[in-house]
């Protein structure tokens, strides 16, 4: 078989794929990926498949996997027109590590797909390095991935994300509904700011009809910080630090990873049938503050207290219930591990809801 009936020569580069600036982002990364190494990684970029050692928890009597995988939405599309995309892939694994500890498991490693309408080993040098900082925070190791150019498909500038997080539990210390008893309290562990949901809400009601000078400039309404600083904080990742108060043997029942939904349509999923959580918002316990973007973006938009309930964290990024009486505990190790929990309501009789005092 030969192929030289075309008229001329042609390179894969012609068609606008770049394998060589592929070949330079991967040698941009790898010290960052380095950084993520943990026990258990046998072979992780630059093979077919990513290796993984099962023998870390062959102690546990009943290991179970767990999986998650998301996105970051469109907050991204901010980040694009504004040239930042440092935070986003820590906001990747937030999205992910984070619905993985809420069973009670500690995230073991994670896989980013980059799709980029035109390679740069410079912009992905800074998406997967913020990946790889976000997998630094939350106790994982960066073992591989994909970095897929698509023009003709996607604007050169453009670019999509996805992750995906394998994490292990021992079936014995599984978090969820079914250890969530009546009485027990509800405390809210504080957002950095909106987090990574809500953004199609924010740039309708917001940033689209801004300027980028006027998204850079200092606002009095938040406390001397810009907009586009305020809307692109990256997501907390509350995964490491919970991992080590549920390995010191802390007394939590259920977590709450409050995302997409908002606490209204996240809290929930903690409930067993017959139970509510009731939350206590009316102006907020002395401890809970809301981060000030949140009430900007809420102002913007005029969302009535409903629509913002279920739209936003509202401050809390992760919930989680525990025993009255093992309250102080709880907040105790929490505050060991840098993290000020504060009281936000108590799981009551009701139908499986989330309820506002």
């Amino acid at each position: 078989m030969t192929f030289d009936r075309t008229p001329r020569e042609m390179t894969y580069a012609d068609a606008g794929v770049d394998t060589a600036e592929g070949a330079r982002a991967v040698d941009a990364i790898k010290d960052a990926v380095a950084k993520t190494a943990r026990p258990g990684v046998l072979e992780g970029l630059g093979g077919f498949g990513c290796l993984f050692d099962g023998a870390v928890f062959a102690e546990m009597e009943h290991p179970i996997l767990v999986s998650s995988t998301d996105g970051v939405g469109t907050k991204l599309a901010l980040a694009q027109r504004l040239g930042r995309p440092e935070g986003v892939g820590r906001d990747l694994v937030a999205m992910c590590a984070d619905d993985v500890v809420v069973c009670g498991a500690e995230p073991l490693f994670f896989l980013d797909y980059v799709a980029i309408g035109k390679l740069e080993a410079p912009v992905m040098a800074k998406i997967v390095g913020g990946v790889a900082k976000g997998c630094e925070l939350a106790g994982c190791a960066l073992i591989g991935g994909e970095m897929a150019e698509h023009p003709g498909v996607m604007a050169p500038s453009d670019y999509d994300l996805a992750g995906f997080c394998v994490g292990v539990v021992d079936e014995k210390n599984l978090l969820g509904p079914a250890r969530v008893r009546e009485g027990d309290v509800i405390l809210g562990l504080p957002s950095s700011g909106i987090h990574s949901n809500g953004y199609s809400l924010v740039r309708a009601a917001l940033t689209d009809t801004l300027s980028d000078e006027e998204l850079l400039e200092p606002r009095a309404e938040l406390a001397g910080e810009s907009l586009a600083d305020a809307l692109l904080a990256p997501t907390t990742i509350y995964a490491k630090p919970l991992v080590a108060v549920l390995a010191e043997g802390a007394p939590i029942h259920a977590l709450a990873h409050i995302t997409g939904g908002g606490i209204t349509e996240n809290l929930d999923r903690l409930l067993p049938e017959g139970l509510d959580a009731e939350v206590d918002w009316g102006g907020g316990t002395p401890a809970w503050r809301m981060p000030p973007v949140i009430g900007y973006v809420c102002e913007a938009a005029q969302l009535s207290a409903t629509e913002a309930w279920k739209t936003f964290n509202m401050g809390v990024g992760m919930a989680l219930t525990c025993a009255p009486k093992d309250e102080a505990e709880v907040v105790a190790a929490l505050r060991a591990q840098g993290i000020s929990p504060f009281s936000i309501g108590r799981i009551v009789k009701g139908s499986g809801k989330v309820v506002y005092a």
